[in-house]
């Protein structure tokens, strides 16, 4: 059967006529696996045949398929729509006025189930619907930048935003907040560190790693956080606000050149790594963990340096890298390199090559280390000697992707690779630290006694 109803097709449509249920019935279904109760959800147009969707009454959502149905019943009808309520915004003169940017990502958001898109809600009374308690902490306006998932998150999108922050800050706005996917959000924030300088103001990134449709969504909780942060932190630097652990007891302020996406799927995804977050913040306060930021001020002076050279790679080392995968990169006319090397910033000879041909040919190579933790120690040993003879640089401990933005960032502001190397071994917003504190290096090991008896004692 070729029909089309609400995303059912074929089998799944010849399922549901067979027991006479509706979609958006509530329906009660036997199978081989068990019997489930729940609303008959619309299928996404692009979804297979022999599956049907079930919302449960836990909120979650359950495929069952076609196959192992036994018996369906409809009990109760009544078609949902999944749509935020819209509430005028209140505006009060005594709270502070804060500036939301979307960029696509779905803070707040609705699903329609008949194309399974994410439909973001951004406007202020949309988002008032959706998270009241915003209007308890500020006065807000919204503006929509980009519609785009984080993986094409870009240098012209970065250099976009970092001019819309700078009008906003002389437009005398108290706080920003930025709406991002999570995927790329560590990068945007390194990007904006480097092209957003001196901000007097907090500039907040938010993301949510679970859509709004979803009892376990952190989209409410994180964006209330961000907001808060953005309207009474005294944090003026680009951070990155997310949960902190995976219960919702607080989330943490990360700085933007040392925080990370860690977890494909866990709330508490983003860490600061090789030192510890700015502070921590729930719906009460904001506890300082850190006094190594930059503080916010009275006026609303800012510099803006929104320069970015696309001609850039971020090479992952690995064992037996030939050296046709450095020359491919100079034959298309690249500019910069960063390498994530092993141990403390090592590549195999047979690279070493392409690394001369490189810098005969004027592009810029960097070392960081895929470790993350640590530092580039380059004249511990031969090997780090020789590819330090051969040009490359190495980069203390900043964080691969971190060396990846701000040398695109560098050589958008010159090509004179002395200048380029100042830039980029100049400290501008923590990327490069003096040292790790003892604290700034955690990973703990389950199922080790110690480590069992310490996550008995916390919320995970």
């Amino acid at each position: 059967m070729s029909e089309v109803k609400q995303g059912y097709k074929g089998h799944s449509l010849e399922l549901l006529d067979k027991y006479k249920v509706r979609v958006w019935g509530e329906v009660e279904v036997k199978t081989t696996r068990g019997d489930f109760k729940g609303i008959l959800l619309p299928r996404s147009e692009n979804d297979d045949e022999n599956h049907i969707v079930l919302k449960l009454i836990t909120g979650y959502n359950v495929g069952i398929a076609v196959d192992t149905v036994l018996n369906m019943n409809e009990c109760g009808y009544k078609e949902a729509h999944y749509k935020i309520p819209e509430k005028e915004f209140p505006i009060s003169a005594n709270k502070p006025n804060i500036k939301l940017f979307g960029t696509g990502g779905t803070i707040a958001s609705r699903l329609d189930y008949r194309t399974g898109a994410v439909i973001p809600a951004f406007s202020p009374g949309e988002l008032y619907g959706a998270v009241p308690e915003l209007a308890d902490i500020c006065n807000l306006k919204t503006e929509k930048l980009f519609a785009v998932f984080s993986e094409n998150m870009g240098p012209q999108q970065y250099i976009e935003l970092a001019k819309s922050i700078g009008k906003e800050i002389e437009n005398d706005i108290d706080g920003i907040v930025i709406g991002h996917g999570t995927d790329t959000m560590h990068h945007t924030a390194a990007a904006l560190a480097f092209m957003v300088q001196d901000s007097p103001v907090p500039i907040v990134m938010v993301g949510s790693q679970r859509s709004s449709d979803r009892p376990s969504s952190d989209a409410a909780l994180n964006l209330i956080h961000a907001t808060k942060a953005a309207a009474e932190s005294d944090i003026a630097e680009i951070v990155v606000c997310m949960f902190g652990p995976t219960s919702d007891k607080y989330g943490l302020l990360h700085q933007a050149t040392r925080v990370r996406k860690m977890h494909s799927s866990y709330r508490s995804t983003f860490r600061t790594i090789g030192d510890i977050p700015l502070a921590m913040i729930d719906r009460e306060r904001i506890t300082p963990l850190s006094d190594n930021y930059s503080k916010r001020r009275p006026d609303k002076k800012v510099t803006i340096k929104p320069y970015f050279e696309e001609k850039i790679a971020l090479l992952y080392y690995y064992p037996n890298m030939q050296p046709d995968v450095v020359n491919s990169l100079i034959d298309s006319g690249y500019k910069g390199i960063v390498i994530a090397g092993t141990g403390l910033g090592h590549v195999n000879k047979a690279v070493y090559s392409s690394i001369e041909r490189a810098q005969k040919e004027g592009v810029a190579i960097y070392m960081t280390v895929q470790t993350l933790w640590g530092y580039v120690h380059m004249f511990v040993y031969d090997t780090g000697r020789d590819l330090m003879a051969k040009g490359i640089v190495p980069l203390e401990n900043m964080l691969p992707e971190v060396a990846y933005i701000k040398l695109g960032w560098a050589l958008g502001q010159t090509s004179d690779l002395d200048k380029v190397k100042e830039i980029m071994l100049t400290p501008i917003c923590s990327e490069i630290t003096e040292r790790e504190p003892y604290n700034g290096y955690l990973v703990f090991q389950g199922g080790v006694p110690e480590v069992e008896n310490f996550l008995r004692t916390i919320h995970k």
